[in-house]
């Protein structure tokens, strides 16, 4: 049984009083019969105002002809599906809306007016703007790093490129999504390419690799590559960040520092080789004392600038430094001398020349006088970082025991000055020997100056 008319009519009117759209009627003229609340709170004109009032009131001057086609189609009996537009509040401002109208039929059949739902937009329209306004950002972003950029989704398939890598590639999206890139990597690395960032795809890890892209014009340039996963709150990864920077200038840089570098080394090695020579010829045998110590002086030297060459003169690693100069005095087949410490403890360039040359003066003196001059002697070499009070050390221990009863020595010569002050300059620290009956002891401790920002921050 059906609801009677008169509630039927309450009924409906309560659910267009109450809807949260703007709900018009109008007759064939335009003129309004009916405004809800709605209405009233989206154009700000109350019902009193509108109703016997013309809908044109709310129509901006250029979109007049809008509401003519509307009657038009209302008249014919269609349905004017929703469409996007403006409006005009009572202040004057434009709102963007949306708008559904249809006709409105007598008992008879007879179409008597028009009813017309509005929904307000300008919630929509700021969210629009904002979108746009990133996407311009993102765009003028992308299109002016240096970079070339590119996105892929989480399984590797890659849909978008930067402004910057179809103009080096001279290609198009539609030849390098997906795996299309492969067509501009060098044939000599594709494979280890492709491989590494499968790994990438599948294990969800950051990727980092370089290698060889071509260019429209047909050459290869050097690019650092590194791709970033972007996960959701579940830790899933949505999407796939990469860039790709020319580093071809710097690797060629690079290549002409190391070629400089080694032609220093080898004019500097020649000049060593030289003095050596004039060391003999002036004083020779006449001396041999002597010129066996300047001789192995030049040696330790020679040693250490290889060391701080093949770093291109950042600094040299105190285990390569003691390892070096211990092995150039010492038969390595002798395995009497007990290395300990960490590596990645690096020393600047100054502490690494003088560190080289005490050890270096050490394990002479321990061959020729102390605990490698008999079968029975050793010697420890140990170095740490350590922390003191919040602040880091470097410390440094030469250690002998087993060989012949120690006497210190009847005077200071220019050995005691290799292993003492020379450090003690180079390092700001401070140098403890002490020539023990049972083996000397040579120490050194200082503060963080002479370490460079690469050396390790764990304490030992």
């Amino acid at each position: 049984m059906g609801l009677p008319k008169n509630f039927r009519d309450a009924y409906l009117a309560a659910i267009v009083e109450h809807s949260s759209d703007a709900i018009v009627s109008k007759d064939l003229d335009g003129i309004v019969q009916s405004w809800n609340a709605a209405a009233e709170r989206l154009f700000g004109i109350p019902a009193t105002e509108m109703i016997g009032q013309s809908i044109r009131r709310i129509i901006p001057a250029d979109r007049q002809y809008e509401e003519d086609a509307i009657l038009a189609r209302v008249r014919s009996g269609e349905l004017v599906p929703k469409f996007e537009t403006m409006r005009k509040r009572a202040d004057g401002t434009e709102i963007p809306v949306a708008i559904t109208v249809s006709p409105i039929r007598d008992a008879s059949g007879t179409i008597v007016g028009a009813s017309k739902i509005a929904n307000d937009l300008r919630e929509q329209a700021n969210l629009r703007a904002e979108l746009l306004h990133s996407q311009q950002q993102f765009k003028a972003l992308a299109n002016n790093i240096p970079q070339l950029a590119w996105m892929a989704d989480e399984k590797g398939w890659v849909f978008w490129y930067n402004q910057r890598w179809y103009d080096f590639t001279g290609t198009t999206l539609e030849e390098m999504q997906g795996w299309g890139w492969r067509a501009v990597q060098h044939p000599d690395h594709v494979d280890r390419v492709v491989e590494g960032i499968q790994h990438a795809w599948d294990t969800g890890e950051a990727w980092e690799d370089t290698f060889p892209l071509r260019g429209k014009d047909g050459e290869y340039r050097w690019f650092l590559t590194r791709a970033q996963p972007l996960r959701n709150e579940a830790g899933e990864v949505i999407l796939w960040c990469g860039t790709n920077t020319d580093i071809t200038e710097e690797r060629e840089t690079n290549e002409r520092i190391r070629l400089l570098m080694n032609e220093v080394n080898h004019r500097a090695r020649n000049i060593l080789a030289t003095i050596q020579a004039i060391v003999h010829r002036t004083v020779g045998t006449a001396d041999a004392e002597l010129t066996e110590a300047l001789i192995r002086r030049i040696t330790a030297l020679a040693a250490n600038q290889d060391l701080l060459t093949g770093e291109r003169w950042n600094g040299a690693a105190v285990d390569a430094i003691v390892r070096s100069q211990v092995l150039h005095v010492i038969d390595p087949t002798d395995h009497r001398v007990a290395f300990e410490g960490p590596e990645g403890i690096v020393l600047k360039p100054t502490a690494a020349e003088a560190l080289g040359l005490a050890i270096h003066e050490l394990a002479t003196n321990a061959l020729k006088y102390g605990a490698l001059s008999n079968g029975d002697g050793e010697v420890a070499v140990r170095w740490r970082l350590a922390d003191r009070d919040g602040e880091r050390s470097f410390e440094i221990e030469w250690s002998e025991s087993g060989g012949p009863p120690v006497k210190p020595p009847e005077r200071k010569g220019f050995g005691t000055t290799i292993i003492t002050r020379n450090p003690e300059m180079a390092f700001h620290g401070k140098v403890r020997l002490d020539f023990r009956r049972d083996g000397v002891l040579w120490r050194l401790a200082a503060g963080d100056d002479a370490l460079t920002n690469q050396s390790a921050s764990r304490s030992q």
